[in-house]
């Protein structure tokens, strides 16, 4: 998720992500990742624990933070080697001139197998987008993705986006808060999105990351441009073995289920049962450009710019 302290935290460090680390002794490089608890980091996991990640040579140590934000600041510090993080917040990055580059797809949105849902109110009578003209809307953070796809949905289906309001909450206090009418309306993903269904006590009325197109990355893999540079053996080895782990993970959802209820802290039972995050595989361009288009569109970000330059150099 974006947040305003995103970029705050990261001006508070030096540079200083760009150690060789190809020089560390050992038949295994150490390589520090970190995340949000969010369900697109099972890449990382099953490389981890399935040792996909050691046959590359990589000892990779995962570690869990609060957002997106808070790896960020990490990554830039040279407290974390690779992050990951939403791709809105890496697209906001980039055109600050704070220099991340991409290495590797995380989350991926599929509209035939879709994650995340827009919801109301239960006997709310909304039904449209047009219902939804002047409502308050819950976001994790104003001016993310979430926010993004909801003003595409509102445009695209005849609702005017301008007339929303934004409140910030954290995606694990939506439900409640539109129970005690706190806010009208709110999209989130899973595995919050399938709790809260599960209740009752709310109607889903739209995909709104249809709005932004039917299949794209969301998340991805980062470092420093200067860790990529001095280490770009190490980096090539990390993105292999994310394919081969994304790969499995995508064929095998039984089998990771217990991997990702340790990390996320949510139950194996909601994850049994909920629609999976597809994994990525292929870090292509064009399944980055509709994100970036949609945060062009809707000011985000003054204007577009080509996918490729926030990749690696060395694997466009």
């Amino acid at each position: 998720m974006i947040r305003r302290e995103f970029i705050s935290l990261a001006a508070a460090f030096p540079l200083a992500g760009g150690t060789a680390l190809a020089q560390t002794t050992g038949p295994l490089v150490p390589l520090r990742v970190a995340s949000a608890p969010d369900e697109d980091v099972l890449g990382a996991l099953w490389g981890q624990s399935s040792g996909i990640f050691r046959r590359y040579g990589l000892d990779v140590r995962l570690q869990a933070m609060n957002s997106g934000a808070a790896v960020g600041a990490a990554v830039v510090g040279g407290a974390i080697d690779i992050g990951k993080s939403s791709l809105v917040s890496l697209i906001t990055a980039h055109t600050k001139g704070i220099p991340f580059v991409l290495i590797a797809p995380a989350g991926v949105y599929n509209s035939k197998a879709p994650i995340v849902g827009l919801l109301v109110k239960k006997g709310a009578q909304i039904k449209s987008a047009r219902d939804l003209n002047g409502k308050t809307f819950s976001v994790p953070s104003l001016n993310d993705q979430y926010s993004i796809a909801i003003k595409g949905w509102m445009d695209q289906r005849g609702g005017d986006w301008q007339s929303l309001k934004f409140l910030e909450l954290p995606n694990s206090a939506v439900p409640q808060a539109i129970e005690d009418n706190r806010v009208d309306a709110a999209s989130i993903a899973n595995p919050i999105l399938s709790e809260a269904i599960a209740s009752g006590k709310v109607d889903m009325i739209g995909r709104t990351f249809d709005a932004i197109g039917s299949h794209f990355i969301q998340a991805c893999y980062f470092v420093t441009a200067d860790f990529a540079t001095k280490n770009r053996d190490v980096v090539e080895r990390f993105s292999k073995a994310i394919a081969e782990s994304g790969a499995y993970c995508n064929a095998h959802h039984a089998a990771t289920v217990q991997l990702l209820s340790d990390f996320t802290k949510v139950s194996p039972e909601t994850i049994s049962h909920m629609t999976r995050t597809e994994i990525g595989t292929t870090l292509d361009p064009r399944e980055l450009q509709p994100v970036i288009d949609a945060s062009a569109k809707y000011k985000l970000i003054a204007s577009a710019f080509p996918a490729r330059e926030m990749i690696a150099p060395f694997l466009r």
